[in-house]
């Protein structure tokens, strides 16, 4: 279990290092679309579609991250009222839909980048809208990857490695 936790490790790092930089692209790109638009009165056609990318690079990318950390919305109001007994059991439970999520997630959204894999974007040709939808899939898989390594070790929200970012 040690060597899986540290590939979760490493897989989390790099999850949050790409979410973070694809934010960072991100902030970058919207501002040079809105002053070339607004102060150089000539609109290009790159920034929207970069900026779109990234937003869905940082959202399927980084979820995994904040659900091993623990930081994703969670409503307890519910839960922290049951017995220690049944809280195990409704994680469990939680685990097993977050699995089938997951799985539902990667055969529909491998199915559309599939499908969509050769028709370009029209503001952005050099990609395709497979390309730009393939974050989601990935995510699904490492989002799956970390629902498994908490059903084999626990939860892991409390390790320093996890409390990196200073959320806790």
């Amino acid at each position: 279990m040690a060597a899986y936790t540290r590939l979760m490790d490493g897989l989390y790092l790099l999850c949050m290092l790409i979410a973070a930089v694809a934010l960072m692209i991100m902030v970058t790109v919207i501002p040079i679309g809105i002053f070339a638009r607004y102060v150089m009165n000539g609109a290009l056609s790159w920034p929207e579609p970069v900026a779109i990318i990234c937003m869905i690079i940082f959202t399927f990318i980084g979820a995994p991250v904040g659900l091993r950390a623990g930081t994703h919305i969670c409503v307890s109001m519910m839960t922290d009222r049951l017995s220690p007994v049944r809280q195990r059991w409704l994680l469990l439970v939680c685990d097993v839909l977050m699995i089938l999520t997951c799985l539902v997630i990667f055969q529909a959204s491998f199915s559309l980048c599939e499908a969509m894999w050769v028709q370009n974007l029209a503001s952005l040709p050099a990609v395709t809208y497979g390309e730009m939808y393939l974050p989601i899939p990935i995510g699904a898989i490492f989002t799956l990857l970390f629902v498994i390594e908490r059903l084999l070790t626990g939860d892991q929200s409390q390790r320093p490695i996890v409390t990196l970012g200073g959320t806790h």
